[in-house]
């Protein structure tokens, strides 16, 4: 379905809507992410009459995207690495019907590319048991309460929690995470960088390599070369290691409830390199949101602007425009 400036529409079902709007978000050529309910025989349902599990609703998020910037293959991508597609009687600990997932296709183009990537799957034996997860046509979707939208950012804290503890997060992990080679890792990196990354250490404060550097370009994973941070979102905060107001990609970083020394912490690590970056704090400047990601250095190399397109973050460049 398109809608205006070649915009179209992509729905997902895939459990806890709360869990399935940080995927999509903060992308080029994404727009609007709405959580809703869809699938159902009843008008305009409320969570109340969804989570009872008799309107035959599932929650599900709609996407406003536009396919020349964000191709529908991509959004199908990070679809499946967000859910379990094996569980049919919902998603990890919340069960139901209302939990079960499914994509709601929108034309018949988004219908054959999601039947392949279905089978593209299903063919890489990541998951042993079959895929359940239905391909079905789009019908009425209605959004959900106001306290529902972006819930993953109105409530961090609370979110972390419940995605650490709905069993969500570690699930994805161990399904998609890196399988590590620690020998060749400690020939590959500096010692601190070893201690860093794959001890969960931490560099001394004021004593560490860009700490107060602010030349233009980005930050990736000493590791994996994953894009993390970007100098635009940079600043001083006085704390003696680099401090971030969010990552370039959301996508790109998993966050951990840390109980070590004796605190609650959200510790802060690379998706494809599972490197240990530092924390992620509240204490951020609040008209950039609020949030303060303290990174240890030893866990980045900068990229400068000049040598993005060299080094093949290129398709970055527009966040210097």
């Amino acid at each position: 379905m398109l809608t205006e400036n070649n915009r179209e529409l992509a729905t997902f079902a895939g459990g806890c809507f709360w869990c399935m709007v940080e995927p999509f978000d903060a992308r080029p050529g994404i727009y609007n992410i709405v959580s809703g309910y869809t699938g159902g025989h009843t008008e305009n349902p409320s969570y109340e009459e969804v989570c009872s599990g008799k309107t035959g609703h599932v929650e599900a998020v709609q996407i406003t995207f536009d396919p020349d910037l964000f191709p529908y293959e991509k959004l199908l991508d990070l679809f499946w690495r967000s859910i379990d597609p094996t569980d049919p009687g919902g998603q990890f600990h919340d069960r139901g019907p209302q939990y079960q997932t499914a994509i709601f296709y929108h034309n018949e183009k988004q219908k054959q590319l999601a039947e392949t990537s279905k089978q593209k799957l299903e063919k890489s034996k990541v998951f042993k048991d079959p895929i359940v997860t239905e391909i079905r046509p789009a019908s009425a979707f209605y959004p959900a309460e106001e306290e529902h939208q972006d819930y993953y950012k109105k409530n961090p804290f609370h979110y972390r929690l419940y995605k650490k503890g709905s069993g969500r997060q570690d699930f994805l992990l161990n399904t998609w995470g890196p399988k590590k080679d620690r020998q060749q890792l400690k020939k590959q990196l500096t010692p601190m960088q070893y201690t860093v990354t794959q001890e969960n250490g931490t560099e001394p404060p004021f004593q560490n390599e860009y700490w107060d550097h602010f030349e233009e370009g980005i930050y990736v994973d000493v590791v994996s070369g994953e894009p993390l941070f970007s100098s635009r979102d940079k600043y001083d905060a006085g704390c003696g290691w680099p401090s971030f107001t969010r990552p370039i990609d959301q996508s790109h970083i998993t966050e951990r409830l840390d109980t070590s020394h004796g605190m609650r912490r959200i510790e802060v690590r690379s998706l494809q390199g599972d490197s240990h970056l530092g924390h992620v704090f509240d204490d951020g400047p609040k008209d950039r949101g609020g949030f303060r990601y303290c990174i240890n250095s030893a866990a980045l190399k900068f990229v400068p602007k000049e040598k993005m397109e060299e080094e093949g973050y290129g398709h970055l460049l527009y966040l210097f425009d």
